[in-house]
C-alpha cells in the first residue's frame, strides 16, 4: 500500500511547458497523472523520469479538441486514481493542454474557431466541473493563459480571446470553490521557446530576437521558467494566493 501523497493531474504533460510542470511538481514530492494527445512515448518518458526520482506517475490519453470523449477520460482518470494511487481523490488540476496557431481576423474559419474553443475553454470548463467533486480540500486549480491577454499580437485574436475567458473563469472558480478549500489561479507565460505552435520562436531567429528585445532581461522564456511557478502554486507556501493572474514573462512590454 502506497503512502498517500498529494496528486496532480497535468493535461498536456508530455512535452514543453507541461513536461516541466510535471517534473517540477514531482520535485515537490507530488505524484503526477499526465496526459498526452498523440505521443504516448514522450509521455511515458516523462513518467519514467518521475519514477526514477522516487515519485509515482501515470499516463492517460486526452484530446481536448474532442469534447465528446471527456466523460470517458474522467472515468479512466478515476480508475487510475484507484488502481495506481489507492485513492478516489486528487489535489491539483493543472490545465495546460493547448494548441497553437495564428490567423488574422479575415483568415479565421469556423472550424479553426471551434477547435480553439474546445481545446482552450469548453473542454477545460467541463473538465473542471467533472473533477472538482473529487478534489481534496486544500487543493488547487492552476490554469494557463498568455501574455497576449495583456498586450496584442496580430493573429492571436482567437487564442487570446479564449485565454481571456479562462482568466475570468479563474476568478469565478476561486469564488465558487473557495468554500471547499480549493484555490484557483492562472499563470500567463510570455514568449517561450518550445515546440509549441510548430516551434515558431525556436525556428525563427529574427522573431526570437525581436521578442527578446521586448523584455528588460533581453531573452525569451524557457520551459523551466514556467514549471516552477506552477509547482509553487501547488505548495503550502502559496495557500493564500487565490483568484490571481500571475504573468511569468520576464517583464515583456513592462
Amino acid at each position: 500500500m502506497l503512502t498517500q501523497r498529494k496528486i496532480a493531474l497535468v493535461t498536456g504533460g508530455s512535452r514543453g511547458l507541461g513536461k516541466d510542470m510535471a517534473l517540477s511538481l514531482a520535485k515537490k514530492g507530488i505524484d503526477v497523472v499526465l496526459t498526452y494527445r498523440s505521443n504516448e512515448a514522450e509521455a511515458n518518458e516523462v513518467a519514467n523520469t518521475i519514477q526514477a526520482g522516487g515519485g509515482h506517475a501515470a499516463v492517460l490519453q486526452l484530446d481536448m479538441a474532442k469534447f465528446e470523449t471527456l466523460d470517458v477520460f474522467v472515468q479512466s482518470f478515476q480508475q487510475t486514481l484507484g488502481t495506481t494511487f489507492g485513492t478516489g481523490n486528487f489535489d491539483f488540476l493543472i490545465n495546460n493542454a493547448g494548441i497553437g496557431g495564428s490567423k488574422t481576423l479575415d483568415q479565421v474559419t469556423e472550424q479553426f474557431f471551434d477547435e480553439f474553443l474546445n481545446v482552450h475553454f469548453k473542454s477545460v470548463y467541463f473538465l473542471i466541473q467533472k473533477c472538482a467533486p473529487i478534489m481534496n480540500a486544500g487543493g488547487s486549480i492552476v490554469n494557463i493563459s498568455t501574455g497576449t491577454t495583456r498586450f496584442t499580437n496580430p493573429g492571436y485574436s482567437v487564442y487570446a480571446s479564449m485565454k481571456g475567458a479562462m482568466e475570468i473563469l479563474t476568478k469565478y472558480l476561486a469564488r465558487e470553490l473557495g468554500p471547499k478549500g480549493i484555490t484557483a489561479n492562472i499563470v500567463a507565460p510570455g514568449p517561450v521557446e518550445t515546440d509549441f505552435n510548430n516551434a515558431t520562436i525556436r525556428n525563427n531567429p529574427q522573431l526570437k530576437e525581436r521578442l527578446a528585445g521586448l523584455s528588460p532581461l533581453n531573452r525569451v522564456g524557457s520551459a523551466n521558467d514556467i514549471g516552477g511557478v506552477v509547482a509553487f502554486l501547488c505548495t503550502e507556501d502559496a495557500r493564500w494566493i487565490n483568484g490571481q493572474r500571475i504573468e511569468v514573462s520576464g517583464g515583456i512590454n513592462v
